[in-house]
């Protein structure tokens, strides 16, 4: 499996909204980062559906290398 590219290496804080569905994208190349903007197209990736059950703020992964997917495990300090 390729790698993905590092959008930032740092998360992406977020307010999300109960009852929303968000893509995170997996690929590292969406222009809306941290979410899906089909640029995975042509790619082994996919974005990764993530159902909100509760208003408040996430840190979603910046560096794609997140053990935690959609969210920030802290994997971009040791990149």
């Amino acid at each position: 499996m390729a790698d993905p590219t590092i959008a930032q290496k740092e998360p992406y804080a977020v307010e999300v909204k109960a009852g929303k569905s968000y893509f995170w994208c997996a690929c590292g190349k969406s222009a809306r980062q941290p979410f899906c903007d089909g640029s995975h197209k042509d790619t082994e990736f996919e974005p990764l559906k993530w159902d909100c059950d509760k208003d408040g703020k996430k840190f979603f992964c910046g560096c794609k290398m997140t053990k935690g997917e959609p969210f920030c495990d802290g994997t971009h300090n040791k990149i």
